[in-house]
């Protein structure tokens, strides 16, 4: 197999694979949104067509909900697994874009030229990177460098719920040495980058209930319990003066990182005052006596993303209110068991919640952390791939995100995942003006291509 000739390949169809990307970023393939129902089953069908096109025995099938797309590709050496989601977010508010959403162009910027449009760097052009290093590996060599399965999923962005009961009845179809995930992104512009961590998720919603109604505050206030009062009296509890999580037993399978994993991640330059100075602020919040990035990267979090409760509308309304709300998420890291930490916080909230109040809860999710094995040779020889191809040495990060899909590989099906994307922090994902730098496109198929060299030999 000739890798250069693959490259120079990927380096001349640059414009032509940029046009097969611009096809797929203009069908709007909402999940969430059961008006784009159809619009899924369309970009399903053209990336089968796609697919087939480079010779891969691709097929759509059909769930409970949008459908996935699988294909394999015989070979000899390593067996493959690809992961990417052919779904979007939706564009609202549709105000604050630029452009149609779905009318995506090439964007000459200051930083250089982009891809903009929804899709563009959450998953699409993600996931075309690799598939547009397979189209040259064929082009060129006649066939793929191993063998490959692709797996490409309809519904990561309103939870997956066809997901996992997919994945079990489809196991050993699905089954293979190592699957790789493309929907991270690069440690900066410079240094490419494999996630090695991902923090778990934890989802909680307590609602707090006092009167049977409303109350006048004039009439009621001071003998009448407010559950605004008693909601913030907890969420006001759940941190220390040290920034720790008062939750009992929270801490229960916390790992200490090692002195050679924090001078590596020392060794990455990261600047915390820059990091925080880009959205206005300038001291780290979290746990003291830990950096910011190991706050991201490698501590447990406690969050409050939203308090409902009162009057908020537009001017002045004295009232009590009958209920006060609020939704709590956990980062978890390590062995910690989200469940367990479910019970241990609805206790202690219960035993929070004063006489004539009540307390009820919804779950909104809990998924472990994943932390994945990088003494397999493929990580270091990946590694030594994406270094080839960008200015500076690739490294092995952690993430302060949850990818549920790494933690399903490694549980359901015993295969370890490579998390390997080329995203940038400023990309936009999930908000309006979503981009993706051509860079990115270029240069990621690019490192697949290599990546692929490594892993097949």
């Amino acid at each position: 197999m000739s890798l250069d000739a693959v490259l120079s390949r990927i380096d001349s169809d640059l414009d032509a694979s940029l046009d097969r990307l611009m096809e797929l970023l203009r069908i709007p393939s909402i999940s969430t949104d059961p008006a784009y129902k159809d619009q899924c089953d369309r970009a399903a069908d053209w990336l089968v067509a796609d697919l087939k096109s480079l010779g891969v025995a691709a097929g759509k099938r059909e769930t409970p909900g949008h459908p996935m797309v699988v294909g394999h590709v015989e070979g000899d050496g390593p067996h493959l697994l690809f992961y990417g989601h052919y779904d979007v977010q939706p564009v609202d508010p549709l105000n604050l874009w630029n452009r149609d959403p779905f009318d995506p162009e090439i964007q000459d910027t200051a930083k250089g030229r982009v891809i903009r449009g929804r899709g563009a760097a959450d998953d699409k052009g993600q996931l075309m990177t690799f598939v547009e290093a397979c189209r040259a590996w064929k082009a060129v060599n006649g066939t793929l460098p191993c063998r490959i399965t692709f797996f490409f999923e309809g519904e990561e962005e309103s939870g997956s719920p066809s997901l996992v009961p997919f994945m079990k009845e489809n196991a050993e179809e699905l089954k293979a040495d190592l699957a790789l995930i493309c929907d991270t992104g690069l440690f900066d512009s410079r240094v490419p980058a494999i996630t090695t961590m991902l923090r778990g998720l934890l989802g909680e919603e307590l609602t707090i209930t006092a009167a049977s109604k409303d109350l006048h505050s004039g009439m009621f206030g001071g003998p009448a319990i407010n559950p605004i009062r008693v909601l913030s009296k907890i969420i006001a509890s759940l941190h220390d003066e040290n920034g720790r999580i008062t939750v009992p037993n929270f801490y229960d399978g916390v790992p200490e990182i090692s002195e050679e994993q924090k001078e590596q991640w020392s060794g990455l330059g990261f600047d915390a005052r820059s990091f925080l100075g880009g959205v206005d602020l300038s001291e780290a919040a979290g746990e003291k006596d830990f950096s910011a990035l190991e706050q991201i990267w490698s501590r447990p979090t406690c969050e409050v993303n939203g308090i409902i409760g009162g009057y908020t509308g537009d001017g002045f309304k004295t009232v009590l209110p009958s209920q006060a709300s609020a939704k709590i998420s956990f980062r978890l890291v390590g062995d910690q068991d989200p469940l367990e930490i479910r019970e241990n916080f609805r206790a202690m909230v219960k035993g929070m919640v004063p006489p004539d109040c009540s307390v009820e809860f919804k779950a909104h999710g809990a998924s472990r952390a994943g932390a994945f094995d990088t003494s397999d040779p493929a990580f270091e020889a990946a590694r030594r791939a994406l270094s080839d191809e960008w200015p500076d040495e690739a490294a092995f990060i952690g993430c302060g995100g949850s990818i549920p899909i790494a933690g399903h590989f490694a549980r359901l099906l015993d295969v370890t995942p490579m998390l390997i994307g080329f995203g940038k922090d400023d990309d936009q994902i999930h908000s309006p003006n979503e981009k993706y730098d051509v860079e990115s496109f270029h240069k990621g198929t690019r490192s697949w291509a290599r990546v692929l060299a490594a892993l097949s030999e």
